[in-house]
C-alpha cells in the first residue's frame, strides 16, 4: 500500500512558476513509477509526465515538453513536477499515482494503482 500526498499548488500569474511535491509513505516507493495527472472541469483526466522507478526515463504529454519537469527523490520519497511558463490553460487539479510496473510509464489512468487527493493550481491571465 501506498499513500501520497500532493502539496505545492496554488494561484499563481501566467508566465509564473510552480513546484507540485508528491510525498508517498511506504518503504517500497523506490520499485513504483510515479505519475502526474491533471484534470480541469468538465475534461477528462489527462497524462502529464511519468517517471520510472530509478527515475532513469521520464516522459512527458509533447503538449507540455520544455516547460514541466518530472523528477524524483527516494531518498525521502518524493516526486516533484516543476512548472514553468504557466498559462491559465494549465489551471487544474493536479494527482500524483503510483504504478507497480515501475520500468512502465502508463499514460492511462487505469495504469495506476495508487493515486494522491490531488492539489489545485490556478493560473490567471
Amino acid at each position: 500500500q501506498v499513500q501520497l500526498v500532493e502539496s505545492g499548488g496554488g494561484l499563481v500569474q501566467a508566465g509564473g512558476s510552480l513546484r507540485l511535491s508528491c510525498a508517498a509513505s511506504g518503504r517500497t516507493f523506490s520499485s513504483y513509477a510515479m505519475g502526474w495527472f491533471r484534470q480541469a472541469p468538465g475534461k477528462e483526466r489527462e497524462f502529464v509526465a511519468g517517471i520510472t522507478w530509478s527515475g532513469g526515463r521520464t516522459s512527458y504529454v509533447d503538449s507540455l515538453k520544455g516547460r514541466f519537469t518530472i523528477s524524483r527523490d527516494n531518498a525521502v520519497n518524493t516526486v516533484y513536477l516543476q512548472m514553468n511558463s504557466l498559462k491559465p490553460e494549465d489551471t487544474a487539479v493536479y494527482y500524483c499515482a503510483a504504478s507497480g510496473m515501475g520500468w512502465n510509464i502508463g499514460v492511462r489512468p487505469h495504469q495506476y494503482d495508487f493515486w494522491g487527493q490531488g492539489t489545485q493550481v490556478t493560473v490567471s491571465s
